[in-house]
């Protein structure tokens, strides 16, 4: 059994395995109907239970499009209709789901509360997204970057905005794979100084590095890769100062110019336009984020297999 609680619990082979076996099943399906099942069924007579305690579309759409095309089944819950709402521990409802269901994905906002459910769960548990941590998202900003012809290894980052959780997992990514984030984000925005430090030591015997850089013409430089979120998180308050403090790190047409001339740009949605980054970046001809938006469902089936043992070998990197 594996849990997939962030881009380190397979480490750089097994996420590589997740990035081939998605290339292979969505060219396997090409022209196919959306509800058919891949030929082979890996996952026939599974059930994966979907817990939110947080909004969703891709997500949602995603992770439960992913195990019907594996063969396999979803079951729903949201925390305001379950128990969880009413107080039942998060250990008690591992417990029970376990019996029940052969996976569970959560989308909280606390990290500690992945953490218990995985310490008392008898299936594979993934995490949906965290205040901490995005992992599933970046699997699928991988797969789009390898798409688009880059090599993960030597390629720049750029992000420009919040330091969140998305940033965390591409940061935790960048040291898995030997790539440099340049962060250009405000005083006060930082992202968590454990994941840089962390993805740094595990690039020391490489060129690339993370770096913060408070000047975002600094950041985009030379990037390859161009990389945003929304600015103001779901339940965030006081967002008129955070966004004034934003504001210099649009994504717009000047800035993307000081990006390499094919760099690709990212946005793992959704976008609040004409805030983090103006249309013509959005539906531009650099943007690959109605790809990386498809590329949910193909990197949610891979991190499934995954944890089911199917695809990669011990985790470990």
């Amino acid at each position: 059994m594996r849990h997939f609680l962030n881009l380190s619990s397979a480490g750089a082979d097994g996420v590589a395995a997740m990035l081939s076996e998605a290339l292979d099943r969505k060219q396997a399906r090409t022209g196919w109907p959306k509800g058919k099942a891949d030929a082979d069924r890996p996952l026939d007579g599974h059930v994966l239970a979907m817990v939110f305690e947080k909004s969703s579309t891709r997500t949602r759409a995603s992770f439960d499009m992913a195990i019907r095309q594996l063969g396999g089944t979803s079951i729903v819950m949201d925390a305001g209709t379950t128990q969880l709402g009413r107080g039942e521990t998060i250990a008690d409802t591992a417990r029970v789901l376990s019996r029940y269901v052969d996976a569970i994905m959560i989308r909280t906002d606390d990290p500690a509360k992945l953490d218990e459910l995985a310490a008392h769960a008898t299936v594979p548990v993934i995490n949906g997204l965290t205040d901490r941590s995005h992992p599933c998202q970046i699997v699928a900003d991988l797969l789009t970057v390898v798409e688009q012809g880059i090599s993960l290894p030597g390629s720049k980052w750029a992000w420009l905005g919040d330091g969140n959780n998305v940033l965390h997992s591409i940061v935790e990514a960048a040291g898995l794979f030997q790539f440099s984030v340049a962060v250009g984000c405000p005083e006060g925005f930082d992202p968590d100084e454990s994941f840089i430090r962390e993805a740094n030591a595990r690039l020391a015997n490489s060129n690339a590095r993370v770096t913060i850089e408070r000047d975002p013409v600094r950041a985009a430089a030379d990037a390859d890769i161009v990389v945003t979120d929304t600015w103001v998180s779901m339940g965030q308050q006081d967002s008129g100062k955070k966004i004034a403090a934003m504001t210099p790190y649009q994504v717009n047409a000047e800035l993307m110019a000081h990006a390499k001339p094919r760099a690709t740009f990212l946005h793992c949605l959704p976008a609040h336009r004409g805030e983090e980054a103006t249309d013509d970046i959005l539906d531009g001809k650099q943007s690959a984020i109605w790809e990386e938006a498809e590329n949910r469902l193909h990197a949610q089936k891979a991190i499934l297999l995954w944890c089911f043992g199917l695809i990669g070998h011990d985790g470990t990197n």
